[in-house]
């Protein structure tokens, strides 16, 4: 009887082949990116852990569980976003994308003049009831790239043209960099340079874009004219009175003087983090660094569960560590580049361009600024730092990619068809095989 029993139960259980089977029609799109999504969030959750230790004997008395355990949520709550998302036709976000950005620009109005301050920046909204807190400018950010790609693939028939290609394009992207930019510079910038990045491949005329980064410049050059001249005036005789003046304007002071860290780092005392940052490198070594959880300077280094987080990576799994990252990242960026490439229909090929490359050159960002390469910035490492409302919508983001996989790969017949995709018809305009239409 007993034994008649657990045959019935083991019998009634699924098969690995089935589970696999049972997984791989849940989970379309690339594998390979699933692959890589999981790869870093196991290695979030470990590095997290580790860089959060020093905060947690702060906040919590020494219980460093609570920051693993809000982690381990995050993860799972961006893993189930990636899933829910993947899993609508990407057609739908061409459909939504004007209102989501209609949607960020009074968002992020609200966020310059009545924001949560932290940090000395106002970027942030509180939400009432559970206390926490979203970046508005990646919700901008998201709604932006989203509503981009669909103009560009339906302006590419007048796409070289000023008024009727460029200007639908680049005005959208300059009152959203223009409302990020009080707040934080850094995040404006490459957000700029993200979409421009997306317009030249959309075909843009060059000089059109060549024109645009010359008039995005004019901030730059003030900052580090700025900078320069309020410098030479501690060693040179007179006082610029307008560079100083212009130094007590909004968060102008804050950029000048990192910008001066960088640029005089050899005359000026290194900046904390920085000096930290340096250390936790020099550490770490060529090969294998201290090891998981031996991190020295996570309870020195300011901001080592996010915007530092790289250097404490290679402290604990030294430059191979660190460059396996880099890796990772590379891996990502080509299989997005494989999905552009392979997409039949416009909308979905510079969706997933789009949102890869802004992944990619936050990440570019954040490590530079770890092995100072250039001035600090409050940037993040994808999917990596530790979670907040940038990790949410990072994986908002790889949601969107895998969409568009998804439905790349049903249309090559390596799955069933679970959703009406519209072919492209023979009238319809194909530039360098991704048609123009939706």
């Amino acid at each position: 009887m007993f034994n008649e029993t657990t045959d019935k139960l083991f019998s009634q259980m699924p098969s690995i082949g089935g589970m696999k089977e049972h997984l791989d029609q849940r989970t379309r799109g690339d594998k390979y990116i699933w692959g890589l999504v999981i790869v870093l969030s196991l290695i979030s959750i470990l590095v997290v852990y580790s860089a959060t230790g020093s905060l947690a004997y702060k906040m919590y008395r020494g219980n460093t569980s609570v920051y693993l355990f809000k982690q381990v949520i995050f993860t799972l709550v961006g893993l189930l976003v990636i899933f829910g998302l993947h899993r609508i036709n990407y057609t739908v976000f061409s459909r939504i994308a004007t209102i989501l950005f209609m949607l960020s620009i009074p968002l992020l109005i609200y966020t310059l003049f009545f924001g949560a301050k932290i940090n000395e920046g106002s970027r942030w909204i509180k939400l009432p009831i559970i206390n926490l807190t979203i970046q508005s400018s990646d919700i901008a950010k998201l709604a932006l790239f989203m509503y981009i790609s669909k103009v560009l693939s339906k302006k590419q028939e007048v796409i070289k043209d000023f008024k009727k290609g460029f200007l639908p394009i680049i005005i959208p992207v300059f009152i959203i960099c223009a409302l990020i930019m009080p707040a934080n510079l850094s995040n404006a910038l490459l957000t700029g340079a993200t979409s421009l990045l997306l317009m030249f491949i959309g075909r843009v005329s060059f000089k059109h874009i060549l024109l645009t980064i010359l008039v995005a410049m004019i901030p730059v050059a003030i900052i580090v004219s700025v900078a320069i001249a309020t410098h030479s005036s501690k060693t040179e005789e007179g006082q610029p009175v307008v560079a100083e003046k212009m130094k007590s304007v909004g968060r102008i002071g804050t950029w000048v003087n990192r910008v001066q860290d960088f640029m005089y780092a050899n005359e000026r005392e290194v900046p904390y983090q920085v000096q930290q940052a340096k250390i936790a490198i020099a550490n770490g070594g060529i090969f294998f660094g201290l090891g998981p959880g031996n991190s020295r300077q996570r309870n020195f280094l300011p901001q080592a569960y996010n915007d530092f987080i790289y250097a404490v990576i290679i402290e604990e799994y030294g430059l191979i560590g660190g460059a396996f990252i880099i890796f990772i990242y590379l891996v990502f960026l080509f299989r997005c580049i494989r999905i552009f490439r392979k997409c039949p229909y416009a909308f979905g090929a510079f969706l997933a361009l789009g949102l890869s490359f802004t992944l990619i050159i936050q990440a570019i960002a954040n490590m530079a600024v770890n092995v100072n390469i250039v001035p600090v910035t409050g940037v993040t490492l994808p999917l990596v730092s530790m979670g907040g409302s940038s990790f949410i919508f990072t994986c908002c983001s790889i949601g969107l990619i895998l969409s568009v996989a998804r439905n790349v790969e049903q249309m090559e017949g390596k799955a069933p068809v679970e959703t009406e995709i519209e072919l492209p018809d023979e009238n319809t305009e194909t530039t360098n095989g991704v048609t123009s239409a939706i």
